[in-house]
């Protein structure tokens, strides 16, 4: 990849994850830019919101009373982008568009997608009652919104290439703000969010409060991208193994499991190994409802600087029987290929 599509990349990396306040006059700017690149007149108002969710509410209000005019979106962003994709393929080819993008957008593809899946969630869960109606009505206004600063993977891909011209509205929007909705007569503007908490995996993860959060209040809670309540991560800190042998959901108790650390929840809970060899010791505990919690202990076998020797804890199969097993099955293998020269 060329230096100057690597540094471009890397800027709409920075696009993807930016909190803060939006640079409103910069994405009012771009709104307009984008209406009139489509060849439509300029929004007569842009209105912002505090977070996708209020952008759901606002623009669901202002189309029911008729002020905010039909949806533009397709124009504005569908159109344009679908006719960028056509000239680099075109220019490109199938394998040099694959290979393209394999550099450019795919960088930001799954951390971008999963976040917006994630808030799609988080907005239906937190603007609906027991309705069908309510959820599908707001179904449908996500279906009108462009997604700002998470659009940045295809951006990402069509940063300086032949018909990129068209996007530089939304590219500038993306830039400045988050998702957002586009109208005949208004355009509902969302801010970005004020804070955002990722693992090394890319995935939603906080333990003491919200993994991403919005100026106004909307937030969504998640361990290592698993999506968890409020309330329950105020209990992590307090944690014991009658507390975590109660949880009924299943994966709410792995979580609780992940937080409390392995190792202390076997000596906690008065576990007993059910197997020893020379790769180390088995240990099982079962959990209702659950599968088994089969882990194997090993120590390595080179000191620390100290002089001591740390400890590790495997987690494995349930069906495994012995800690040789275990071991070989951490490296892929059977426990019959498993020959090291040395155990660890």
């Amino acid at each position: 990849m060329e230096t100057g599509q690597t540094d471009r990349t890397a800027l709409w990396r920075e696009v993807a994850s930016a909190t803060g306040p939006a640079d409103r006059a910069a994405a009012e700017e771009g709104v307009c830019l984008a209406y009139r690149l489509a060849g439509l007149p300029e929004p007569e108002h842009i209105v912002w919101a505090g977070s996708p969710h209020e952008g759901v509410a606002l623009a669901a209000r202002l189309t029911a009373e008729g002020t905010a005019g039909r949806s533009v979106r397709d124009a504005v962003r569908t159109r344009p982008w679908a006719a960028a994709r056509e000239r680099v393929l075109e220019r490109l080819g199938p394998s040099g568009w694959a290979a393209h993008w394999a550099l450019t957008g795919a960088q930001l593809w799954d951390v971008t997608v999963a976040l917006t899946e994630r808030i799609r969630t988080g907005v239906v869960e937190a603007s609906t009652g027991v309705a069908a109606d309510d959820e599908q009505a707001v179904r449908l206004v996500l279906l009108d919104a462009v997604l700002g600063q998470h659009d940045a993977a295809w951006l990402a891909a069509f940063d300086g290439q032949d018909g990129a011209e068209a996007l530089e509205g939304i590219s500038a929007v993306a830039r400045a703000a988050g998702w957002w909705w586009p109208y005949e007569k208004t355009a509902v503007v969302s801010e970005r969010p004020v804070e955002l908490h990722r693992d090394e995996a890319g995935r939603l993860d906080r333990a003491d409060g919200p993994a991403l959060a919005f100026p106004d209040g909307f937030a969504l809670h998640a361990w290592r991208g698993m999506p968890v309540p409020a309330a329950f991560l105020d209990e992590l800190a307090a944690l014991t193994p009658r507390r975590i042998r109660e949880e009924e959901n299943a994966e709410l108790r792995r979580v609780m499991l992940e937080h409390y650390g392995y190792e202390r929840y076997l000596e906690e809970s008065g576990a007993q190994p059910v197997q020893r060899d020379k790769a180390g010791v088995l240990w099982r505990i079962e959990l209702e409802g659950d599968e088994p919690l089969v882990m194997v202990e090993v120590v390595n076998s080179t000191p620390e600087p100290d002089g001591t020797h740390r400890t590790y804890w495997l987690r494995v199969p349930p069906r495994t029987r012995t800690a040789r097993e275990g071991v070989a099955w951490t490296f892929g293998l059977d426990e019959a290929d498993y020959t090291p020269e040395k155990e660890t």
